[in-house]
């Protein structure tokens, strides 16, 4: 009976044994085996990759800009006076040079004619007292005091002249008039805020690129841009650099300029800037996860002949998602994106997907 017992016992031992040992045999057991054999362990590493092809590749950067208009400037009058016409529709275009607003100019003009008449007899003095200069019956002394007097009337004059010139308030350039600040008859100062005008034919996008960027951003480059509310597209030009990097930002600050068909870009508005650094024809691109950071640069994983090789590299432009490689590997190249912490050289690995 006891033999019984100790022949149940040992046979429920070697039962629990069997039971613990059966998925780790699975382990040693190879797909080419025969059922229920032993064999070689696969210890090669699942892993997905890419294979490298050339493809064309835009260097570019983003950032924010204002939109200008290509010339604009507030109308006030040089001289303090009462307004006695406003010839000008608010928002309407005027011509360079066409007549806006005429200020009350009655004491300038009468103070004219009475230097007008002053130069007549000033005129008439020193012709006389150079006749008897000629005749040397005065001294230069006498004349030169008649000739003083004269010059001295005559740049009255033109002062007063120029006085009334800026009665007569014109448009500085060709563009469209905003709104009107005062009326007929206002009182108007050099402080005083009569309207705006705007030449929009063309618009100016002001904005900044990181420092890092300043030696590659030149005049002629091409910007895209788009404006609040619109994903319409438009295209703009560098013309214009600020010599200096801004030390409060760290960044450059850059003048574009674009056409402006129909009126549609306001100044003041948002503009979101795309510029164009570089653009290559072949680039070998992987993505960020396949790049692995060691000191003194950058490596990757390559698969070749069913093993992991590293392979140093040098990286150049970089993406939300991928990096530009600029050696280190050549195109055609399977590059391992996956596993990365696993993965050492000569590793065998199993690709699993290959892009």
């Amino acid at each position: 009976m006891k033999t019984k017992t100790r022949v149940l016992i040992g046979a429920g031992i070697l039962l629990v044994i069997a039971i613990i040992l059966s998925p780790r045999l699975k382990l040693f057991s190879t797909s080419g085996g025969a059922p229920g054999g032993f064999g070689q362990r696969d210890v090669r590493l699942p892993v997905t990759a890419i294979v490298l092809r050339p493809e064309p590749l835009t260097n570019s950067i983003r950032a924010t800009g204002t939109i200008l208009a290509n010339e604009e400037v507030e109308l006030r009058s040089e001289i303090a006076g009462k307004i006695d016409r406003i010839i000008f529709q608010e928002g309407t275009m005027v011509k360079k040079g066409d007549l806006l607003v005429k200020i009350n100019s009655d004491e300038i003009q009468a103070q004219l004619l009475k230097l007008e008449s002053q130069v007549k007899l000033a005129e008439e003095k020193e012709r006389r007292r150079r006749l008897l200069f000629d005749k040397q019956n005065i001294s230069p002394e006498d004349y030169e005091i008649a000739l003083n007097e004269l010059n001295s009337i005559k740049a009255e004059a033109k002062y007063y002249q120029a006085r009334l010139e800026k009665t007569d308030i014109r448009a500085p350039f060709a563009g469209r008039i905003g709104l009107r600040y005062v009326s007929e008859g206002s009182y108007v100062s050099s402080t005083t805020r009569i309207a705006s005008l705007q030449n929009l034919e063309q618009v100016k996008v002001d904005f900044a690129v990181p420092e890092r960027y300043a030696q590659t951003v030149r005049v002629g480059q091409s910007i895209q841009f788009t404006r609040a509310g619109s994903e319409e597209v438009y295209a703009g030009k560098i013309f214009a650099i600020e010599p200096k990097i801004d030390p409060d930002t760290r960044t450059l600050q850059v003048r574009a300029i674009a056409r402006n068909a129909g009126g549609r870009l306001l100044p003041g508005g948002f503009a979101e800037v795309v510029l164009e650094l570089e653009r290559f024809d072949a680039a070998l691109m992987v993505p960020s996860q396949a790049i692995v950071p060691e000191l003194g640069g950058q490596k990757v994983f390559i698969q070749r002949s069913g093993k992991a090789e590293q392979a140093q590299v040098r990286i150049g432009v970089r993406t939300e998602t991928r990096v530009q490689i600029l050696s280190g590997l050549m195109a055609g190249d399977t590059v391992i994106t996956t596993g990365m912490l696993q993965l050492a050289p000569g590793l065998p690995v199993q690709l699993t997907a290959v892009e």
